[in-house]
This record gives structure tokens, sequence and C-alpha cells, in this order.
């Protein structure tokens, strides 16, 4: 009886192992395996919104034509060119597979360049109006950064600016030094041919100068300019070099006595902005680019004479 009233107590019996083991595996099983397909889900979710982010950073990118975004490289180039390593590295101009790393909820991490164990660009964080600046000081790692890590299509819009800037100070110092006393020459807007044929000179020098430097460099360093690409990208480097010609429409506003010395410190500019657009895109010492351009010099000079000997003023 005492057995009997001490297994009716109510106290719960312990499960033996034989219960336990008569339970299926799959039940165990099952509960990692839901939270690995939640997992899954998770990471294709984050992967469609990074998508749809990247999308929506290209498109802002093309409407503002080049703006703020293309000046700090956030989300303009795209994934195509990271794994074909278009990206360099500003320090040791070593190729990156990417300038950041994107961890979600807007935190960044700029990427280490394996070479020289920098940051592959600290410019994508800077403000543009600083990259700018160090761009005038014609620091190497700016230059980099704008011609490698970025994606700026003005080349063509601000080479034919230049190369308005400059026919229009040609045409007003050729109107300067017009002798004719005739009232209808004392008004310059008139004269719109003059001013079509200095564009015109202008352009052609221009051209000649590029096309010495070319010579040169594919005569000295035949490795260097192997494909179209490298053509192209050395041409958007010197287009984007002159930028310095710019310059030249603030000293003719405010003339004065130093005029003349302004305009050859912006011609020395920019041949020294020429010369650090070639050996950034190259890779090549100092000595080089400033021999190419010199042959470009004596390239441009020839073409000045020749159109001193048909008569036009120049």
């Amino acid at each position: 009886m005492r057995a009997a009233s001490a297994g009716n107590t109510g106290c719960p019996r312990r499960p033996t192992h034989r219960a336990a083991a008569a339970q299926p595996a799959g039940t165990r099983s099952s509960p990692p395996a839901h939270s690995g397909v939640e997992q899954q889900q998770e990471n294709h979710s984050s992967q469609e919104a990074a998508r749809r982010r990247l999308a929506r950073l290209r498109s802002r990118t093309r409407k503002r034509g080049g703006g703020v975004e293309a000046l700090t490289g956030l989300g303009v180039l795209c994934r195509a060119m990271a794994a074909l390593g278009a990206y360099r590295c500003i320090e040791c101009n070593g190729e990156a597979t990417e300038l950041y790393r994107d961890y979600q909820r807007g935190v960044l991490r700029i990427s280490i360049c394996k070479s020289c164990q920098k940051p592959v660009d600290k410019y994508i964080e800077y403000d543009p109006v600083i990259i700018l600046i160090n761009a005038v000081l014609c620091k190497a790692q700016a230059y980099r950064h704008i011609l490698f890590n970025t994606k700026i299509n003005i080349h063509g819009k601000l080479c034919v600016f230049c190369l308005l800037c400059e026919a229009y100070l040609r045409w007003l110092q050729l109107q300067d030094s017009s002798q004719n006393t005739d009232p209808d020459d004392l008004i310059r807007y008139a004269k719109e041919w003059d001013f079509y044929r200095m564009f015109g000179i202008a352009s052609l020098e221009q051209t000649s100068f590029f096309i010495g430097i070319f010579i040169t460099l594919w005569w000295m360093t035949p490795e260097m300019l192997k494909t179209k690409s490298d053509f192209i990208l050395l041409l958007k480097a010197l287009l984007l070099s002159t930028y310095g010609k710019l310059l030249l429409i603030p000293a003719v506003i405010w003339e004065h006595d130093y005029t003349p010395l302004c305009l050859a410190f912006i011609k020395v500019f920019v041949l020294i902005s020429n010369s650090q657009a070639i050996r950034v895109t190259l890779n090549l010492n100092r000595i080089l680019p400033w021999f190419a351009i010199f042959f470009g010099l004596i390239l441009e000079n020839g073409v000045v004479c020749l159109f001193q000997k048909i008569g036009w003023d120049v």
C-alpha cells in the first residue's frame, strides 16, 4: 500500500532515455533549418536593397551631370569597373577592386591598399572644394582621384570653353593693336570673322601640341601606349589639365600693367598641370613628361610660324 500510495503522490516522472530516443530525429533539426531559410531571405533582401540604392545613385549622378558625386566618387562607377581593377590607389598607383565597403545602414569603410597599407582613396570623403584646391596645387593624389576613381565627362566641354577663352584673348589683343580709325571698325563685335579665325588657330595649335606629346611618349615608352584606351585616357587627362586657361578671362577683365606677366604665369601653370597629368596617367618619372611637353611646344611653334608666313596675325 505504501508503494501504491507513493506512486500516486503526483510527482512527475523523469523521462527515460528510451522515450527521448523514440522522438524523431527531424524534430530537433527543424529550428536550425528554418533559421537558415530566414537568413537566406534576409541576405537576398539586403542584396536587393543594395542594388536599388546603387541604381538610385547612378540615376542621380546622370541627372546632375557629374556634380558632387562625380568629384567625390561615391556611387559613380559601376561594379563591373571594380571587378576589372579600374580603381587606383592614390598613394602608390596600385590597382584596387573597391574604394569603400558598404556595411549598410549608412556605415561605410574606406578600403585599404594591399601594396602600401594606406587608404585607397581618402578623397571620397573630402569636400569637392578641398579636392579642387589640391588639384590646383598639382598634387598627384588629387590627380589620381579625379582621373581613375571618378567619372567626369566634361573633357570636351572644358576644352571648347578654354579654347574660347584663348580665342577671345587673342581677338582682343588684335583689336587693340589695330591702327584703323574707321568708326565701323571700333565696334569689336562686328568683327566676328577675326574671332572665329582666332578660335581655329588656337584649336590647331593645341592639336599640334597634343600630337607632339603623343608622338614623343609613343616613341620613348611604347609599352605605356599599347591600346586605344591608353591613348583616350591620356587625351582626357591632358584636356582636363588645361583648366588653367580659364584664368585668362579674369586676367583680361581686370587689365593692368602686369597683365602680360600674369598671362605668362598662366601659361607656365598650364604646362605644369599637363606634366603632372602625363606623369600620373602613365606612372612616369618627372623628366620624361617635360621632354614630351618640350617637343609639343616645338611643334606648336612650328604651326604658329606657318600661320605667320601665310600672313595671318596670331
